[in-house]
């Protein structure tokens, strides 16, 4: 415990924050290179395969982005984007890709969340 002379000379230092989103640099989405195709296990009470990706940013930084819903076309060097939000039960994934834009497909025939899977609207009869 420091005495009160040596709070008055030195102070308190302050405690850094870990930055979430060094990756992004403070952008809602980024562009990258897809430099690996792979699949993970989550954390242990659940039981999956997670398809991941290892991209490189238009910055220098190499990222782990999960693909999300259904079967991808996904492979070595196509284009993607990359948006936030981590995957809860994969450790170091945090990031997702987008679907439906650049190199990677959207999920056809699908008819609920459509938006979040770049899956285009059902033609009506």
């Amino acid at each position: 415990m420091p005495t009160k002379n040596q709070l008055i000379r030195h102070g308190r230092e302050e405690k850094w924050r870990t930055d979430r989103t060094r990756a992004s640099d403070q952008c809602p989405q980024k562009q990258g290179v897809c430099l690996r195709v792979s699949t993970r296990t989550p954390k242990k009470p659940n039981s999956a395969l997670r398809k991941i990706a290892k991209v490189r940013l238009s910055n220098p930084h190499d990222i782990f982005a999960h693909i999300p819903g259904e079967g991808h076309n996904s492979q070595e060097h196509s284009i993607v984007l990359v948006r936030g939000g981590r995957v809860k039960d994969s450790p170091g994934v945090k990031s997702h890709r987008i679907r439906g834009v650049k190199d990677l497909l959207g999920i056809p025939d699908r008819r609920k969340g459509r938006s979040k899977y770049g899956a285009e609207r059902p033609k009506s009869k």
